[in-house]
């Protein structure tokens, strides 16, 4: 069995050259874990904010970057049950994806849907799980309410669309460019902007028309996300899950 990997490790978070591949030995494989032989990796922006030391929740000294992959079980564990060697399975973990091999218990683990690729795998689960607990646990999404997403036509947003319609919400989607309305009708998004930040207020209030902003899926930042707030409706929840406007290094924390 293969005794080591290769993986892209940084000294420290700060920058993207510090982030070099290296070969490293394999720790011993524990009862409950599998082995991952690595096909796909996700590319986050939560991954860039942890390389640049933006994010809080960045190991201090080395680490390895990467919160989703995919790949075929490699070897298990003595008390594995659930899958088997050759096994297709995708996952999530609190950093370390990028790597080649990936050793995780098996409760982490799941089995990839058929006639799924690995790279649709790896891309999968931090964004719709990102949009889960949005809409759901933090924004207690209620049938039939109004949604605002921002960033709409991205991988987060475009399933917060999806799962904000299994509570016949009415979403309205925010893009910064024209050239992705037809995917947001394609969508089934029923109304949407095409941001102007000078103007936003005006414009959501447009697409909102009689209706009352219940949930707000927030990306911006700066004075898109206060026009935003502004719009929300009496008991309204705003989520910020991003900030296209934070890329002031000067309060990295881990730096």
């Amino acid at each position: 069995m293969t005794t080591t990997r290769r993986a892209y490790r940084l000294d420290k978070a700060g920058s993207l050259s510090r982030m070099k591949l290296v070969s490293e030995d394999l720790p011993t494989l524990g009862a409950k874990e599998a082995r991952v032989a690595v096909k796909a990796i996700g590319l986050n922006f939560a991954d860039i904010f942890a390389i640049k030391g933006l994010y809080s929740a960045t190991p201090k000294g080395t680490f390895v970057p990467g919160l989703e992959y995919a790949g075929e079980i490699a070897e298990v564990g003595a008390e594995v049950s659930r899958f088997k060697v050759g096994d297709k399975v995708y996952g999530v973990t609190k950093f370390g994806g990028y790597t080649d091999t990936i050793q995780m218990e098996e409760q982490y683990l799941m089995a990839l849907p058929e006639g799924w690729s690995f790279a649709e795998g790896a891309a999968f689960p931090v964004q719709v799980l990102t949009a889960y607990y949005g809409l759901f646990p933090l924004a207690n999404l209620q049938e039939g309410a109004t949604v605002l997403i921002q960033s709409a036509a991205g991988g987060v947003g475009l399933l917060a669309n999806r799962l904000a319609k299994t509570r016949g919400a009415y979403t309205i989607g925010s893009i910064g460019s024209d050239k992705k309305i037809d995917l947001l009708k394609s969508e089934g998004y029923d109304a949407w902007i095409v941001r102007d930040s000078k103007n936003f207020k005006q414009q959501l209030k447009d697409a909102l028309g009689d209706r009352e902003l219940n949930v707000a899926l927030e990306t911006q930042g700066g004075k898109v996300m206060m026009d935003t707030f502004a719009c929300l409706a009496p008991m309204g929840r705003m989520v910020s899950f991003g900030s296209a406007r934070f890329q002031n290094t000067g309060n990295a924390p881990n730096l």
